[in-house]
C-alpha cells in the first residue's frame, strides 16, 4: 500500500525551466550575446548549472572558467527564483487529493536547499510539504538513494510504502535503490531520454494520471 508520495522538484512538481533559462540569458546579455531559446535550455533543466551552462555557453565543469560562471549563474538564479516558475498543470489538484486522503507528500531534489526551500515557500507549498530534501541535505545526491531514505525517515513512512515521482532516469534509479515504487513523468524535461526505458513501475502523461496508479497500488 502506498502511504506517501515523494516528488522530484524541477520538471516534476514545478516547471522551473523559464527562470533557469532566464539566468543563462542574463549571463549571455552581459556578454553581448543573443539569448538562447527555451527549446535549447528546457530539455537540460534537470541537469542544473552543469546542463544549462553547457547549453548556453558550451562550457563543461572541466573548463577553467566553469567555477566562476557557475557561481554567477546561481547568484542570478537565486535572485529570480519564482518569476515564471509554476506548478505543472494538475499538480495543485493532485496535492489536494493527496492531502484529502491524508497521504503525506514531500520533495526530494538535487537542487540545493538554498534554492529549494525558498522556492517551495514562494510557490505556496513550503508549509504543506512533509519534507523538502535538497541535494546538500544528506551529503549525497540522486541517483544515490540516501536522499530518498532520509525523506522516508523524516515523514516516518517505510520506503516500501512510498512512491517516488521524477522526470529523469536518475530519479527512477534512486527510487528503486531506496526500495520505493517509482513513477516517471513524460511531461518533464527528460534530458533527451525515453522514460519508457528507465524501468519505472509506471509512466504518466499528467500529474493527475498518478491517481490511477495509487488506486492500483
Amino acid at each position: 500500500m502506498i502511504r506517501a508520495v515523494l516528488f522530484d522538484l524541477d520538471g516534476t512538481f514545478a516547471d522551473t525551466a523559464p527562470d533557469l533559462g532566464h539566468a543563462v540569458n542574463q549571463m549571455r546579455s552581459a556578454r553581448g550575446l543573443q539569448p538562447v531559446p527555451d527549446t535549447t535550455t528546457r530539455p537540460v533543466t534537470s541537469s542544473g548549472a552543469r546542463g544549462l551552462l553547457a547549453a548556453g555557453f558550451g562550457i563543461t565543469p572541466d573548463h577553467s572558467d566553469y567555477p566562476a560562471m557557475r557561481d554567477e549563474f546561481l547568484t542570478i538564479y537565486e535572485a529570480n527564483l519564482c518569476r515564471k516558475t509554476r506548478l505543472f498543470a494538475g499538480m495543485a489538484e493532485l496535492v489536494q487529493v493527496l492531502e484529502s486522503r491524508e497521504l503525506p507528500w514531500g520533495i526530494v531534489t538535487n537542487k540545493a536547499e538554498r534554492f529549494a526551500l525558498p522556492l517551495m515557500r514562494l510557490l505556496g507549498y513550503g508549509n504543506r510539504a512533509a519534507c523538502v530534501i535538497g541535494g546538500d541535505t544528506t551529503g549525497r545526491m540522486k541517483p544515490h538513494p540516501e536522499p530518498l531514505c532520509a525523506a522516508a525517515r523524516t515523514i516516518q513512512v517505510a520506503p516500501e510504502h512510498c512512491v517516488y515521482v521524477g522526470d529523469d532516469e536518475r530519479d527512477i534509479a534512486a527510487g528503486r535503490a531506496a526500495g520505493m515504487k517509482t513513477i516517471a513523468v513524460r511531461y518533464g524535461y527528460l534530458n533527451g531520454s525515453d522514460p519508457e526505458s528507465w524501468g519505472a513501475n509506471a509512466v504518466i502523461d499528467t500529474p493527475l494520471d498518478m491517481l490511477r496508479f495509487l488506486v492500483d497500488a
